[in-house]
Formats: C-alpha cells, structure tokens, sequence
C-alpha cells in the first residue's frame, strides 16, 4: 500500500512534470522593456494610461495612441510629471487603417505593442441598436486587426535581435460569456482567436502574443458602463471583485515581460485561465501542470457558477412576473372603481 501512494503522489507527478517540461511549446523567453519602443493604444486614460506610466518608468521609449487629442495632452504632461519622460502622442480611429498606418510609420519600428483600446456597451442584444454592435466589434476586434496588420511588417524587419511583443488587452468577459455582454464578450472572445493563431504565424520572427485578462478596473470607463448595465448583469457580475489600473499594468508587464500567452490579472482570472486553457499555447512547464491537474475540479466549480448564475436569472424573472401580476392586478382594479364611480347616478 505504502508504495502505490508513493507512486501515485510522488513519482507520478513528477513523471508528468519531466513530461511536460519537454513537451510545453512556445518554450520560455525574456522580453526586455528598458530602452525599447512601446505602443500603447487607447494610452490617454484608465488602463491604458497606467501602462503609459509603467511602461516610461521601466525605461521604455513609449508613445500613446487615442481618439482625443486633448485628452492625449493631459496624459503626457501627467506622464513627464511623474516619470520625466517625455511621451510621443499620436490621434487617430483605431477602425480607420489609413490613420492608423500613418501613426505607426511615424512612431518608427515598435517593439512591444500593447492594444488596449476598447469600447463597451453592456445592454441585453435585443435592446442593443445594430449600429451599437457593429461598433463594438469594429473597434474592439477589427481595430486590432487594423494595428496588427499596419505595424507587423516593421515588427518583422527590425534589426534589433531581442524578441518583441504583441500585447492584446482583453477582458475576463472573453473567457466567460456574461448577461448583457452579448456584443462585448462576441468582441473580446475572437481576441483570443485572433491571439492563438497569430502566434502561430509570427513565432519565427520572435514576436511573442500575450492575451491579457483583466477584470472590472476602477477607471472612468466603468462608471460610464454601470450607469446602463442590465438590473441581471449587475447581479451576477456582483460576485467578480475589481482592480485598481495601476495594478493590472503591473501584472500586464509582469506577463508580457515573460512571454505568457495567457496574463491573469487575480486568482479568479487565474482559475478562469485554468478552466478555459483549452488549446492555448503554454511556455511554463510548471503552470501546464497545474492546469492538468486543475482541470477536473474547476469544470466542477465552474458548472457550480452556471448553477448559482442561472439561479440569479430564473429568481430574477420570477419576481419580474410577479410583480407584472401585481401590477396588473392593481391597474385592473383602480379601473373598476373608476368604471362603478362613472356608473353611479346621484339624485339631487
């Protein structure tokens, strides 16, 4: 008995881990930011700008893209006041590919770039205006498209011999679809297509993807958001905490600088990696064995979650339809009284 548990909890393990640590593919890489040349979209606010911020105090040549040049301005300056550094700034309509070719030729070769521009509209699909969607899609998915395609062929003829990155900001809303995310999670989830098989197409020329996962962060942007999210999205998106930006800039470059394809930003993003690793690529040979062994027990734990989410939408209509009766009932009566005192004859 002693030698089956020694085997089935000791030299089993460690069985799969030599196996693992000869199988994972991409293999690990370090990817350096200091005195290189990093391209942030949607760079003049929230998530964006703290990466600006990271990105200029670890050394980086850095140069920010976004719609508004106002707001561009008041980034820089909070950018040279902090760090020293002096920003390039750059406005262009991440869906036009035109603007976006000429900011990238004018910026130079980019080394790591880092699309974290994005738009959200949470509101359940039938109440969304088609013109609603189509927007989403064209600036979260095809204004990625639109930078990958105009800065890739740089990236690809650089002379500098270091490995360059592809950073794609995503949400944990491209790894689990959420109520009144209908647009938004169709938007981020082809992010990770995209991610997975560009991987494939760039691995020769040392150009590295990452998929970064945040989840609701404390920025501007999510005050806009909850003022029209859905009564039910509310509800079940109660149960995610939030992050300050600064902090997912950290695990953002923390990620980046490592090569990982997959960047989570807390442990519940870890798990939600975990669960939905799928067939992502895997350079730590360490986290791939987590995942294997991981993998049965969070399918348990995340059916776990459809079971708790499914029971906030039944309880949620449930007590729409009741109150609908209610008011109904209420409406129907106060018409009654009304009709008996129209009916009423007086004799004077």
């Amino acid at each position: 008995m002693a030698n089956a548990y020694f085997f089935l909890f000791f030299l089993l393990p460690l069985l799969l881990l030599v196996v693992l640590y000869f199988l994972v593919k991409p293999r690990p890489v370090k990817i350096p930011i200091k005195n290189r040349h990093v391209f942030i979209t949607g760079g003049s606010s929230g998530i964006g700008l703290a990466l600006a911020h990271r990105a200029a105090a670890e050394g980086a040549r850095v140069s920010i893209l976004a719609r508004s040049l106002g707001k561009l301005e008041e980034a820089r300056n909070a950018i040279r006041l902090a760090t020293g550094i002096e920003v390039a700034v750059f406005s262009a309509d991440v869906r036009d590919f035109e603007a976006v070719k000429r900011a990238v030729d004018e910026a130079g070769p980019i080394d790591v770039l880092l699309l974290n521009h994005g738009v959200f509209v949470a509101l359940e699909l039938e109440k969304m205006e088609l013109s609603e969607v189509k927007f989403t899609l064209d600036v979260n998915l095809m204004g990625t498209l639109n930078f990958i395609k105009a800065a890739l062929p740089a990236m690809k003829n650089r002379k500098d011999p270091l490995p360059a990155s592809i950073a794609l900001v995503s949400s944990q809303a491209g790894q689990v679809g959420i109520y009144g995310y209908v647009a938004y999670s169709a938007s981020k989830f082809g992010l990770r297509g995209l991610a997975e098989a560009l991987q494939q197409e760039v691995i020769a020329d040392n150009i590295h993807i990452s998929l970064i996962f945040p989840p609701d962060t404390d920025t501007p942007g999510l005050v806009e958001e909850n003022r029209r999210k859905p009564e039910l999205t509310k509800i079940i998106a109660s149960s995610s905490g939030f992050m300050k930006a600064e902090e997912v800039a950290q695990k953002a470059f923390d990620g980046i600088k490592c090569g990982s394809f997959i960047v989570s930003c807390n442990l519940e993003g870890i798990a939600l990696s975990i669960a939905t690793a799928g067939l992502s690529p895997q350079r730590s040979f360490l986290m791939a064995f987590v995942e294997v062994i991981a993998a049965g027990i969070l399918r348990i734990v995340a059916l776990g979650m459809h079971w708790s989410w499914y029971g906030s939408i039944e309880k949620y209509h449930s007590q729409r339809k009741d109150t609908g009766i209610q008011l109904s009932s209420t409406l129907l009566y106060s018409e009654i009284n009304t009709g008996l005192s129209d009916d009423v004859v007086t004799f004077d």
